[in-house]
Formats: C-alpha cells, structure tokens, sequence
C-alpha cells in the first residue's frame, strides 16, 4: 500500500497565536534552534533524527502552518494582474516548511509512534483541517486562479503547467470554493471532526492489536509450529517478562504462521477471533461509534457540494469515474470467485472428513486446513520455501531487478541519521551515475509501528528555482524477524510484499516533474506500480538470482520453482472474496445516500449478505478495524487494488512479449509511467505505454478465475 504524506488537502491549520508569531528575537535567542524548522545539513538533507525530540514536533507545526499562511496570503493580495507565475506557480511553491515539517511527523506517528506522538497528532489534525479550509475557501485567491485559468489559452504554457491550472482549479472547487458562507461553515466543522475521528480510528486500531497477548505455557500446545515460530514467541515471551511460556501476538508474523500450523484448533480460535474483533470489544478503542460518525459525515459533506454519495465526490478523481464503474468491476470477479472458493471451502470439508474429525468448518479454520492441502497436492511446504527467501537475499534480487529495468544502484550508506536502529539507508543513483533519492528501509514489527506495509517519504521530487529535488523515500513493513541464530526468512508473501512496496518506492524516486501538487495520482492507478513489480519476484529468470538457501547457499531447486508457479492459483477463490468482500463494504459505507447508518454491526452484516458472502470467510478487514478507508486515504477506494490489478497484469503482457527485461518496454513505462506521477491524466499515461485500453483478462488467467 501507498500513503503519500500530507497531500494539499490534508494540509491545514487554524491561526497561531499572536504571541507564537510575535516572539521577540531576544527570546528567540535564548531557546535552542529548532530542527525541525532549519534547513538539514545532513547528507543529502535528509531528516536529523538524532536532534529531533518529540517537543520539537508542536511548536514546529505551529511555526511552519503559520509560515505557510503567510505566503499563501501573500499570493491572495499580490496586487499585480494573476500570471501563472505569480499565482499558480507561487502557491505550489508555498508551504516548504510545512512539508518538511509533516513528512518527518507523519511518517513517525506511522512507523515509531508513541503516546506522545499521538496527542501531538491530535491537536495538529484541527490546525491542519483549518489551514486547508482557509486556503480553498479564500475568495481573492480562487478568484486569481480563475483569472489565470480563463487567459490559458493564449499563455504559451506546456502541458504540465496547464494540468497544474486544471487541478488545481479542481482542488478549490472540491474543496468548498464555490459554496455559500452558511455551507462554507458547516463543511470547515465537519472537517475538523474527521480529522481528529481518523486519527483517534486508526490509534485505537493499534492500541488493541498491541494490546492482545496469546500465552501459551504447555508446549503440547505448540504442536504443528515451525521451531522458527517456537522460538519467535519464546522471544516475544521473554521481552514481555514470561520467561519460559510463549506468546503469540496479532502482528503479521506471528499471528498467520499461528493460523496455518497450529494443531490446538481452539488456541487458533482465539487468537482469530482477537484479531477480527479489533475495534469490536465495547471498550474505549471501541471504534463502531467513531466509525459511523465518520461515515456519516462523509455524506453530509458530499451532499453540500452537490455529490449524491461521498464515493460520488471520490471516484470523480479517479480512473473508475462511479461508483456503478466500481461496482460493475467487484461484481464480474465476485461470480467466479466465489465459485472458486466454495470448491476450495469442500476440499477442506473433504480433508476435515478425511481426518475423521467431527466439527464445523469454520473461519479460524480455513488457514491451517488450506496450507495441508497445498502440501498434499503441489508437495509445497512453505517452511520449506522460506529457507530459500532470506531477507537479505531477497532485498539483494529486488535491487537486481531495478538495477536491470531501470539501471539504478542501490548503495547502503552507515552514514546517515536513522528513527531506529533496524533502519537501513540506501544511496540511489540512477544509470549515468548521477544521484536518484536516499531509501530508507525499515522490515520487522515492533509495537510503535502499525500493522501491515506502505512506502512513504521524508521529502517528495519537485523543482525548485530550477533546481531538481530528489525525494527522500521510506518502504516500511512488518516481516518475520530473526531469530537465534536464524535469520529473517520470509513467506512467498512476504516476499512479493517486499517487491510491491519497492514498486511504490521506484514510483518515487524516479518522479520527474516540477511542482508539487503534481505529484499524486489517482487511486486506482498509484497500485500499478508496486504490484507489477511483484510479477518479477517469482519470475523463474529472477528466482535464480536471489533464492538461496540460507544454510547451504544452493539455488532453489527448479521443481521447486515448478511447484510454485503451479500452486500460484491455488486459494484464490479465497484470497480474491475476501478482499472483495472488504471492497463492496467499503463501498456500501461510502455510497450511503439520504441514509444515516445507526449500527455498525448490523449494516456490515447486511453488506455482506447482499453478495451472499459464505460463513467460513470473513472479509479481509471488518468495518471496526478497516484503517484503510476510515483512516489511510482509501475511502471509497479499497477496490482499486484490483483496479490496478487490471492494469499490471496487462502491462506485465508487454513485458513478456518482448522478454521481461527488455530495454525499450522498461523504458517506456519508465518515461509514460513512473516519471510521470500527476502530471498526466492516468489513462492517457497508460495508453501511451500500451497502445490501447487494458484488457481484464491477463488478471482473470493470474487468478486462476476463468
């Protein structure tokens, strides 16, 4: 997944206090300079981690927000005529603190969070609301981009310039430029408040996953384990003090390897039910009320800027355009895929059956039986496949393949200040040589981090007087950690994991356009390029260069290889339902019309039974715990995943039909694609990649649905 920090519309503040805009120099003089608001004399400007204390992050806010206002006022009374220069381009411009500023802050609230860090994020959440409601709701300053935007035609401006006008005439209008003063108020509150109930959502998400422990002190409980995740939960016991017992967590890595290979089905139970019932526990991180308020207010905002739904007011910035567009997609893959997996859901009655055990099949249950059968049918262990993804080893074929595609090296630099000692640092530098952006790498849990995996930055590519910024990107995740003398030997998900979040990372890092507003694209398109990239991670070509067993040093055998492309269908009835599922229940929240939905529980339940959702299944997020849609940007959104899924299959066609590595086609999608980020409208970008439409096909053959 993707979230780009701080996107002009979250970008917002209420008016600093006078005394905080006032401070006399003497004053000023006598306090230590503030980080976060100098200009980094780092390597490569990136943040100095080592100087920045959790009370720096406030009053930087309020120092930057308020800077920000001023040169965005400046732009609103320029007394000269509206240019693209002195209006367009200056407002772009504008804010530079502020970013700087909020791409440290947000990044940490994501990956090394504390207490603290989430008070400050929910005081700066109704600053940045405010400062966003006052730039598109000034009047002087919208009506200088209208100006600019009615003499375009006869202006001489490229086509990046005129897109910067046609966006951001877009973002004003979108974001209440138009309205009356009665509705210009009510959308400033309703904003406000979702600020403060996203973030408060996705605290309480993290708070309950961090809270749940499984402990387990018999070790026939243990039965069926990996002695890797044996030794994993004999760790994560001893840092909790429990000494000689095991505990089994909600983070990814302890708690799917649980699921697959535990032999105590009620232990499974338990810890699945933990984990669906985030949110969902009627205590103070109970988000079902929060939820609704959030969903709610989506609608009334929509409703006063004339959408019918707020999926209406969403869709309209993306590829999908509707919400029928949406739904016409979710329902041609439900059919088959549900078809797929109640055939999957019998195989495991049969295998039940077979073992001759007496129970229900159940959702704690689909795990453990589906992993016996992959063994039974393609003789796929993944134990036996980890050992051959060694986390370093497989960082090492990642960095290969952009090296191959693109011609970029990664150099891993000790130099440079880290938020945590596990972070690697990379140098990137593109095929002459010449400097490309800094990566930052962060790969294991921890309980400041939040759950799952996303790229991100310290600092976007744009130009500057000229001048080209490189970015400062961030690829975190939460993947199987070392243990003893083990090292991190990952999951073929994982694996592929780790190459989707590099494709996001390439996306920026090889970003080549001017202004800022520029550099986001809509939702369903920004997954095209991490989840193409997971096509080369099990390509049999790219295998070789990097799967190695971790003991031996021998290559993957290639029966092995075999085994795997065979079994690369198997489950996906299951895999694709469930995520549908958390599609068409993001969808059915967000195209509320008129409606006020009142209970969180009983509307999922409905929304799952409308598609005929089957008992053992439950969708890949509840509605309690979905961060994605009630927090990270992926409202009215979560289909796009598969979206864009259409779009990488088709174009990973052109790539095979010229050899996977083939220059031109590499450096197409380089120059139409990656580079391009807003720049462009997204179909456009694809059809001069391609030379047509994309077909839905390629992915209908990846998933074994047809």
């Amino acid at each position: 997944m993707n979230f780009k920090v701080f996107p002009l519309q979250h970008l917002g503040s209420l008016i600093v206090f006078l005394t905080i805009a006032g401070a006399s120099l003497a004053g000023q003089a006598k306090k230590p300079a503030n980080p976060l608001l100098q200009k980094w004399t780092t390597p490569f400007g990136v943040p100095p981690f080592g100087k920045i204390k959790t009370g720096h992050y406030l009053p930087a806010f309020e120092a930057a927000i308020a800077e920000k206002r001023r040169e965005v006022e400046a732009v609103a009374d320029n007394p000269q005529p509206p240019t693209f220069a002195n209006t367009l381009e200056a407002l772009d411009a504008a804010g530079e603190m502020l970013s700087q500023v909020s791409g440290v802050f947000n990044s940490m609230t994501s990956a090394e969070t504390s207490d603290a860090l989430q008070e400050i994020a929910q005081k700066v959440a109704p600053l940045t609301s405010a400062l966003q409601d006052d730039i598109f709701m000034n009047e002087k300053l919208f009506a200088r981009i209208k100006a600019v935007r009615e003499q375009k035609e006869k202006s001489g401006l490229n086509p990046e310039q005129l897109r910067l006008i046609e966006e951001t005439t877009r973002d004003f209008i979108r974001g209440g430029a138009n309205l009356d003063p009665e509705r210009k108020k009510r959308l400033r509150a309703i904003n406000e408040r979702l600020a403060v109930l996203e973030l408060q959502f996705n605290d309480n998400v993290l708070n309950e996953t961090n809270a749940f422990k499984l402990i387990v002190d018999n070790p026939e409980d243990l039965a069926g384990l990996p002695e890797t995740q044996v030794n994993a939960a004999a760790g994560t016991a001893v840092a909790a003090g429990l000494q000689g017992k095991w505990v089994f967590t909600l983070q990814y890595p302890s708690i799917w390897p649980f699921m697959t290979y535990a032999d105590n089905r009620d232990l499974r139970r338990r810890i699945f039910t933990a984990y669906i019932r985030r949110g969902d526990n009627g205590n103070g991180q109970d988000n079902k009320g929060m939820l609704i308020e959030i969903a709610n207010l989506r609608t009334e905002a929509a409703g006063l800027m004339g959408y019918t739904t707020h999926a209406d007011f969403v869709l309209e910035r993306s590829m999908a355009k509707t919400p029928d567009r949406v739904y016409d997609l979710l329902n041609r893959l439900w059919v088959p895929a549900l078809r797929v997996a109640v055939r999957e859901r019998e195989d495991q009655r049969a295998m039940i059956q077979k073992e001759n055990r007496d129970f229900r099949l159940e959702p704690w249950d689909w795990w453990y039986y589906s992993e016996k059968i992959k063994k039974a049918r393609y003789d796929l262990d993944e134990n036996e496949t980890r050992q051959y993804f060694k986390l370093e080893n497989v960082i090492e074929g990642a960095f290969g393949v952009a090296g191959r595609l693109y011609g970029l090296r990664f150099i891993e630099r000790k130099d440079l200040p880290k938020y945590n000692p596990e972070v690697r640092t990379f140098e990137v530098k593109d095929a002459d040589g010449s400097h490309l952006g800094v990566f930052y790498a962060d790969f294991h849990p921890r309980p400041s981090k939040r759950g799952g995996a996303w790229s991100g930055g310290f600092r976007d590519q744009y130009f500057k007087e000229g001048k080209d910024i490189r970015p400062v990107v961030t690829n975190v995740c939460n993947f199987t950690a070392a243990t003893g003398d083990t090292p991190a030997l990952l999951s073929l998900e994982e694996v592929e994991t780790l190459y989707h979040e590099l494709g996001h990372g390439l996306h920026s890092l090889l970003s080549n356009i001017h202004y800022k507003s520029l550099g986001s694209v809509p939702r369903d398109f920004v997954e095209l390029p991490s989840q193409i990239m997971e096509h080369w991670a099990t390509e049999p070509e790219v295998l070789k260069t990097y799967a190695r067993h971790w003991k031996t040093g021998g290559l993957i055998p290639e029966d092995m290889v075999a085994r795997i492309k065979k079994a690369s269908t198997f489950n996906m009835g299951f895999v694709t339902v469930e995520y549908l599922a958390a599609s068409y229940l993001d969808m059915d929240w967000h195209t509320l019309a008129g409606v006020t939905a009142t209970d969180a529980n009983l509307f999922e339940k409905a929304s799952m039974e409308k598609i005929g959702l089957i008992h053992e299944i439950v969708p890949r997020y509840r509605s309690p715990y979905f961060r994605h849609v009630f927090e990270g940007g992926y409202d009215a959104g979560y289909y796009s995943y598969i979206w864009s899924e259409v779009l990488d299959c088709d174009a990973f066609e052109a790539f095979k039909e010229k050899g996977i590595f083939d220059p031109a086609t590499a450096l197409s999608f380089r120059k139409n694609i990656l580079e391009k980020s807003g720049s462009e409208d997204a179909m456009e970008m694809y059809l001069k990649f391609r030379g047509r439409e994309p077909s839905v096909e390629p992915l209908l053959e990846k998933r074994g649905l047809r």
